[in-house]
């Protein structure tokens, strides 16, 4: 993006990589939750079958990063078509915030 004072109306160029950059991000998140759900169901299957408790530190491990990942993305930063409803709404949020200035 242009070195721009912080101010300065942002350009439909810059409104569109900074929405993909935002909807890139969200879906990453997405699939990390995914993964994280899947793996702990199956290593809490495994815990379970063994008959300790084992799954619980894996579990509340990667949630935390889980949960820090989240933030970052949805905090910080305000499917293909998940993707591209992502990319739509940031596009949307952008033009609005570009418009009031």
């Amino acid at each position: 993006m242009n070195s721009r004072h912080p101010s300065t109306p942002l350009s439909d160029t810059d409104i569109e990589q900074l929405a993909r950059k935002r909807a890139a991000a969200k879906l990453g998140w997405y699939i990390h939750a995914s993964v994280y759900l899947l793996v702990n169901l199956l290593l809490l299957t495994l815990s379970l079958a063994s008959g300790r408790h084992w799954a619980v530190f894996p579990l509340l491990g990667w949630g935390i990063g889980l949960a820090v990942h989240g933030a970052v993305v949805f905090l910080l930063t305000g499917g293909a078509g998940l993707h591209e409803r992502l990319l739509q709404q940031e596009r949307e949020r952008l033009s609005l915030q570009r418009d009031a200035w």
